[in-house]
Parts: C-alpha cells; structure tokens; sequence
C-alpha cells in the first residue's frame, strides 16, 4: 500500500477520487430539502391531475387504506402553506428536542467535564486493555455529539506512543469508536430525541396517532457497545496492529522506546480537574438516585400507579420515557455545573449563560436545516404522496414475502452507501425516514426497527467517507506522526474497522429481529397496518 496517497494528481480516477468528487458536486443538505419540497409541490400537481390512487388490501382483500394526492401547487396549496408556514416550523419535532437536550450538554461540554471524562478512560486503564478502552472512549464521545474528533485522536496517539505502539494505530482505534461506532453508547443521548423526533414525524403519514419515545433504541444500542467494542479489539490485535509493525516509525510503525513519556504529560489531567471529575461524578450518581426515588415511591414526579399505563390507560409510555429529555437536561447539567465550579471554570452565572449561548451558536446550521426540512415533510404529508408511496412500496415488497431481516440488511447498505455522499446524520434520516418508516410500516415493520437499522447503516461507513468533515482534522494528527501519509493511509487503516462493524452489526441485528427480543422500552419489532 502506497504511503504517498497525496502525491496522487488532482484528477485521479481512484474510487475516492471519484466519491470526493461526486459528494462535493451534490448541493448543501439545505439546498437539498427546497428542491425536495419543491419536487413534492410538483409531482403533487401531476398525480392529482392524473387521478393516481394507492390502494392497501387486508389479507382477506378489503380496503384498509385509498388514498389520492392533493396538488399543492394550486391556489389552495399555496395558501396551506402561507397559512401553516410558521406552525410547520415551530412544531417540527426534533427542532425542539434537540435545542431542549444541548441546554445540559452545552454545560457538560463547555465546561470541560466530557473531554475530562474521556482522557480519564484513557489514562486509568492497565496497558493490557488499552485498545479496547480507546474503542470505548471513542464509541462513548457520541454523548458530546463530535467532541470525540477532537479531543480524542492526539489523545491517543499520544497514549499508545508511551506505550510504545504505533500513534497511528491509536488515532485508528479511537476513530472507528467514534466515526463506525457513532450511534452506540452506554447512555441514551442527545442523537436520540433528535432521531426519534424525525421517525415520529414519519411514522405519523400513515398512522397520526403513532408515538415514538426516544429511549426506543436504547437495549440495542446498549449492547451495541460493548460488542462493538470487542470487535474494534479483535480486528486490531488480529490484523491491523500486525500490519503497522511491519512498518517505520516514521510510516506509522511502533515509536521508539525513547518516545515514551515526553508526549503525554502535556495531555494528563491536573489534580484540580479530578476532583472535578470526581465532584461530577458524584452528583451525576446522586442526581440518579433522586430520579430513581421520584419513580420509585407515590410522591415522585417520574411514578405511574397501577393501571395507568394498559392500553386503554391515559398515556402511551411511562413517565420517565416521556420525560426522557428534561431528564437528559438535567443529567448532562448538573455534572458539568458542579465540574466546572471545582475547577474553576464556571465563576458565575454568566458563565454559564455564555456556554449555552455559545452551544446554541454551534446549533444555528441545525436550525436553518430543520425549518426546511419541516416543509419538506410537511408538504410530502399534505399532499398525501407519503401514504401513497408507502403504499406502493409496501404493495411491491409484499410480493417478494422476504423476512424482515433480509429487508434492513439491504436497508442497511442504502444508508451506509448514502452516507459516503451526504454527511449530515439527520439531513439523511429526514429524507429517508419520510419514505422507508411509513413503507415499512405497510408489511409490518416498526418505525422502530428501521430507525436502528437506519443507525447502523449510518455509522458504519462514516471512517471511510472523504466526505465525513472530521476526516480532515484525523488526517491532521495522523500527520504528525506520519508525514507522508495522506488520506489514502488513512482510509487503508480504517477499511478494516468499517468492513467488521458492518458484519458483525448487522448479525447482531438480523439474531435480535429472530429471537423477537424489543429494540428498547414500548420500542416493538412490529407494526400492526
């Protein structure tokens, strides 16, 4: 394997070449959602004028479901949509969530207490279990949404240097937790209010009443990380570490015994930022404990009395599901406060204020983005071309009567190719889960079955794509230690992570859907049409 990847003309023909080029040709994710909603005003006007029907039979062949378009490119759509402009907006779903949840994760982030947390991982593990605890950082970073990209790789480079081994072999390590391990993680996150929200969203163009909690994930997810995580070890002791001790130091090769120590002292956290994290710890512990109590006894706020939550009871999920995402708030919040008053980098309550509004600055992209896309789905509901195309999809897969698993392992491929040439998580899941959650729905498929499916096909692929943004800063501190590598290097260490994660995840889907085991809390594999 050529360690001179940059050395490569500007118009190569390679297949990453030729997937750069194709991913920077496409218009932002923005751009992307007016011509959608543009499309769906279109092709709304021809299927009404056309007199289109999708019709979905039981299977003893009544009608469940007839539906035609409504055009909106008419006077009357036109006028729904100046009508309704603002509520669409202010009512899409995942706009609120995740402004809500970065409220906590602001203060846990700004004030220093996550990227703390992951060099901690790093720097308490024996030197036997090292690759399996940078796996673990790396696939944990999701809680900080893209800290992990940041603060992990020179971290670990540095880490495995000490110890002798390859830098390179770090920076691979802590990169295929966060980038092809992106959607696992031991709590539940902000990703999954803002997924779920987009799947609700969805799911409702077939059934209104449907509601997806965002804790729906979570069982999976769970397990996801510990297997995840011994399958990044795996492939590292067995193939890739092997591979770069063949090598130099200077070609991403073991570093010198006398490279030991210099480069990390630089990063070890100070005794002021471990009582901190110990400080945060523990209110993050007890700030637990009280939730629990709240659920636990009759006066608590998060406590459902018998009875309450059978199918004819008032609400759907249980209190502490429901309020999922004030508990996140306050879960990422109070450490961060109580981290950052112990090490003095919360002074003030204008400190505090300054971290949320400089969070929320980071979030302004994000809001720009869903108030199209809140037309985009919008509009694609309105207009009745959601049901009718879940319909036909549903119709045309009904034919094949393929079990369920084979329908998301090449779900999973759809997404996992879509990512290597749109980036942004949500932009991605917006657009697809408009389609494939209300399609799957018509041949017994939950919203959320093909929501963690949709997960893992995302993830995957997300260390190999020149497109992911954070590919770049990787490079940069690959290239410190390997200054001829380029991203060529840098794909060649990854492809080995991305081809196990795709396998071995996808097996642990396909053995959950075959033993019926529930994907999270009231999170079923199936769908009663």
């Amino acid at each position: 394997m050529t360690t001179e990847p940059t050395a490569r003309p500007a118009g190569g023909r390679g297949w990453l070449d030729r997937i750069e080029r194709l991913g920077n040709a496409l218009p932002d994710p923005v751009s992307l959602f007016a011509i959608g909603a543009a499309l769906v005003f279109v092709c709304s006007w021809i299927a009404a004028s056309q007199g289109w029907r999708s019709i979905l039979l039981d299977t003893e062949g009544a009608t469940v479901l007839d539906e035609q378009a409504t055009s909106l490119l008419s006077a009357d759509g036109f006028r729904w949509l100046s009508e309704n402009l603002v509520t669409i907006f202010v009512q899409f779903r995942p706009l609120g969530l995740v402004l809500a949840v970065a409220v906590g994760i602001a203060v846990a982030e700004k004030s220093g207490f996550i990227s703390a947390s992951l060099k901690a991982i790093l720097f308490i593990v024996p030197a036997q279990l090292l690759t399996p605890a940078a796996f673990f950082a790396g696939v944990m970073s999701s809680a900080a949404i893209d800290a992990g990209y940041i603060v992990l790789p020179p971290l670990a480079a540095a880490v495995f240097k000490a110890a002798g081994r390859s830098p390179l072999l770090g920076i691979a390590a802590v990169f295929a937790g966060v980038a092809s391990g992106f959607n696992a993680n031991l709590l539940i996150t902000g990703l999954e209010p803002m997924l779920s929200g987009l799947t609700e969203q969805a799911a409702r163009i077939l059934d209104p009443d449907y509601n997806v909690n965002p804790a729906c994930n979570y069982r999976f997810m769970f397990v996801s990380t510990f297997v995840l995580t011994l399958t990044g070890w795996a492939v590292t002791a067995w193939y890739v570490e092997p591979r770069l001790n063949r090598r130099s130091a200077d070609e991403g090769g073991p570093s010198p015994a006398s490279a030991k120590l210099g480069d990390v002292s630089a990063l070890k956290l100070t005794v002021r930022e471990w009582v901190g994290l110990g400080a945060g710890f523990g209110a993050m512990v007890l700030t637990l404990f009280f939730f629990f109590l709240c659920y636990w006894f009759e006066w608590g706020f998060l406590y459902d009395p018998p009875g309450s939550l059978a199918p004819e009871g008032p609400r759907p999920f249980a209190t502490w599901i429901s309020s999922i995402v004030p508990i996140l708030i306050v879960l990422f919040f109070v450490p961060g406060l109580v981290y950052g008053i112990v090490t003095g980098s919360i002074r003030s309550d204008r400190d505090v204020a300054k971290m949320m509004g400089s969070y929320m600055s980071v979030l302004g992209s994000y809001v720009v983005l869903a108030f199209f896309a809140s037309i985009f789905v919008a509009a694609f509901e309105h207009s009745n071309l959601g049901r009718m195309l879940a319909i036909e999809g549903g119709n045309f897969l009904r034919k094949f009567d393929l079990p369920s698993w084979v329908l998301m392992l090449a779900f999973i491929g759809v997404a996992g190719f879509i990512n290597l040439f749109v980036g942004s998580m949500s932009a991605k899941w917006a657009m697809l889960a408009t389609v494939f959650v209300p399609m799957f729905m018509t041949i017994g498929i939950s919203p959320e079955l093909t929501q963690v499916t949709y997960r893992i096909g995302d993830s995957v692929t997300n260390s190999i794509t020149p497109l992911n943004p954070y590919v770049v800063v990787v490079l940069v501190f690959m290239q410190q230690h390997v200054k001829k590598g380029g991203l060529g290097t840098l794909v060649a260490v990854m492809l080995p992570y991305a081809l196990a994660f795709t396998v071995v995840w996808s097996a642990m889907l396909v053995i959950w859907i075959i033993t019926g085991a529930p994907l999270g809390p009231d999170a079923p594999l199936t769908y009663a049409p």
